[in-house]
């Protein structure tokens, strides 16, 4: 025979074997899911393209950010994360991100959205490498799970151009 404790140590450890196991299949059956997301941005207006009194150029951008983001979300999403960068090109840097707007998506029905609106962080960058320079909008997004590892993946937008003399 055994002890009380003995059989109430072996259901513990039985139920939490299966609680494991039950969480690895979840991890592994959003691997099955294979989204499409959509997005969409129009830069409407350049606010303002100046030079800061420390040489930095600066940026103020009107948008209109449309994106469906509802194919992330499956019944192991907690939320997403996602924001949009400007991504350019230096004689200094090879890749220069500049995040200029972003948001947490907290269900599947807020995953569809049209948002206009100006570029929450500012778009500074160190030096005067802007006037003329091409740039790409990126939208960029983390997924979230209950349970297993989280994802990233991103749209790149190009076709952007800042003008050549500041305003």
């Amino acid at each position: 025979m055994h002890s009380f404790g003995y059989r109430a140590n072996a259901l513990l450890t039985f139920a939490i074997t299966i609680l494991a196991l039950m969480c690895a299949i979840v991890s592994l059956s959003d691997n099955l899911n294979s989204p499409t997301p959509t997005a969409q941005v129009q830069v409407l207006n350049i606010n303002w393209f100046q030079k800061k009194p420390d040489g930095d150029d600066e940026v103020s951008l009107t948008l209109n950010i449309s994106a469906n983001l509802q194919s992330l979300f499956t019944w192991n999403t907690k939320q997403v994360f996602v924001f949009l960068a400007a991504e350019y090109e230096t004689p200094k840097n090879v890749l220069n991100q500049v995040s200029l707007w972003d948001g947490i998506i907290p269900s599947k029905e807020h995953a569809k959205f049209w948002i206009h609106t100006t570029n929450k962080y500012r778009f500074i960058d160190q030096g005067s490498n802007l006037r003329g320079r091409d740039f790409n909008l990126t939208l960029h997004w983390h997924v979230m799970p209950k349970t297993g590892k989280m994802s990233a993946d991103k749209i790149v937008m190009s076709g952007y151009r800042l003008p050549e003399a500041y305003r």
